[in-house]
């Protein structure tokens, strides 16, 4: 179930016009919760953690990942904004 902030989020996206996918479950774990698209612009995947929660390394390790193969991929925290990288 998605957070009440995942879901401000999501819709955020949407309204600026972008096709948003809540990522349930890849093959592999530690992937941002959700995924952008729109074409013309680099997609953006998003981890998205209330203020009490943590960024876990492997989450982490994820971020990074993303964003060597040129990914626009960040974890973004309720009140506080982007919090990684």
């Amino acid at each position: 179930m998605a957070s009440k902030f995942q879901t401000k989020i999501i819709n955020q996206f949407k309204k600026d016009g972008w096709t948003v996918l809540n990522v349930m479950k890849l093959s592999d774990s530690g992937y941002p919760d959700i995924l952008c698209m729109k074409f013309g612009e680099v997609d953006r995947w998003i981890d998205c953690k209330e203020a009490n929660d943590t960024l876990k390394e492997l989450q982490m390790y994820r971020i990074d990942e993303l964003n060597r193969l040129g990914k626009n991929a960040y974890c973004i925290q309720d009140t506080k904004g982007i919090i990684y990288p």
